[in-house]
């Protein structure tokens, strides 16, 4: 029963399937809604030849934090497949990938201080 509780930045405890939905797991409905509310945003950021950095993951933390959802835009000339760009940058930023399309990536990450989104349940 001890492996079904755990701590999520308190010190309260907690249960497993609301830790589970903190860690940004995001339901198919969250999507389809940030799907929509990204439709009409530019991307922000752009991945190169170099590919991913810590710079530029550092970046896209600070801007996730301001903005909660952005795109990312891979250029023709990146070496790296855009699946494996936005898993890495999803990784470094603890954000959430919700959508890869084209060239084009969409991440988001909930704000501690600028809460700007409301996700349905």
């Amino acid at each position: 029963m001890d492996r079904l509780r755990t701590e999520y930045r308190t010190n309260e405890t907690i249960s497993y399937k609301k830790a589970w939905r903190l860690t940004y797991m995001l339901t198919g409905k969250q999507k389809r809604f940030l799907r929509a509310q990204a439709h009409h945003l530019t991307p922000i950021f752009q991945v190169g030849k170099g590919g991913v950095n810590e710079n530029m993951i550092k970046q896209i933390a600070d801007t996730l934090e301001a903005r909660e959802l952005f795109k990312v835009s891979v250029l023709q000339n990146c070496e790296f497949d855009r699946r494996e760009v936005a898993e890495e940058l999803a990784k470094g930023a603890r954000a959430e990938i919700v959508q890869v399309i084209g060239s084009t990536i969409v991440l988001y990450k909930e704000s501690r201080e600028n809460k700007q989104i409301k996700l349905p349940r």
